[in-house]
């Protein structure tokens, strides 16, 4: 695991060196050494190039790091080279990193950039709308935020979780707007998908008391 760490590290200068070295080697007559380092580089660059280093941003990601995961994102140079759907998890977590640091507007600027590219995954279409609509609810935006919302759960979130949460801000939205029938519907909706996460539990409580009192 620490070699494949270390390759993905160095791969790019790597790859560069084996160019070079290729090009020493051919100059000095060596044209089967020449043609195996220019092959090889060539490889490390792609590989670089088409897969970056997400592996490890999302290594990073899970361990809680975010400074490494920003560091190893910036490793990517050119991000519209990256393979289509690697390129909209490198877009969606830059957002989620984004909003990890409070810079909301520099967080839907990127994930508009995963809507532009396209999400290469129809099990994830909902997801860049779920952030646009989260980054829009923390704006107090809430007429953006309740489309958004809705879009994604129509388009389809690939976990319980997230759908579960997209259902509660929907329903909280509702609230706000005294449309007490929907804020019910997709409370309900929220309460039916069990999600596990001790938040979410726990919004599901505090809303339900809430919900409660809109009977009496």
């Amino acid at each position: 695991m620490r070699a494949l760490r270390i390759f993905e590290l160095y791969r790019f200068p790597a790859g560069i060196l084996l160019l070079i070295g290729g090009g020493v080697l051919a100059f000095t007559g060596d044209w089967g050494w020449a043609i195996t380092c220019w092959v090889l580089g060539a490889l490390f660059i792609f590989t670089h190039l088409f897969l970056g280093p997400m592996r490890l941003v999302q290594e990073a990601v899970e361990k809680g790091d975010v400074e490494e995961a920003m560091r190893m994102m910036k490793k990517v140079t050119f991000p519209k080279l990256l393979y289509k759907p690697i390129r909209s998890a490198y877009y969606f977590m830059q957002s989620n990193l984004q909003m990890a640091n409070q810079d909301l507007d520099a967080a839907e600027s990127t994930i508009r950039q995963t809507i532009k590219s396209g999400v290469g995954s129809k099990d994830y279409e909902g997801m860049p709308y779920f952030q646009l609509g989260n980054i829009a609810y923390q704006k107090n935006n809430l007429t953006e935020a309740f489309k958004n919302l809705r879009k994604s759960v129509q388009l389809g979130l690939p976990d319980k979780e997230n759908l579960a949460t997209a259902y509660l801000t929907l329903a909280s939205i509702s609230m706000n707007r005294r449309d007490f029938r929907g804020a019910k519907n997709y409370f309900r909706q929220a309460k039916n998908l069990k999600p596990t996460s001790k938040e979410l539990v726990s919004q599901i409580r505090e809303m339900d008391r809430a919900i409660s009192k809109m009977g009496r």
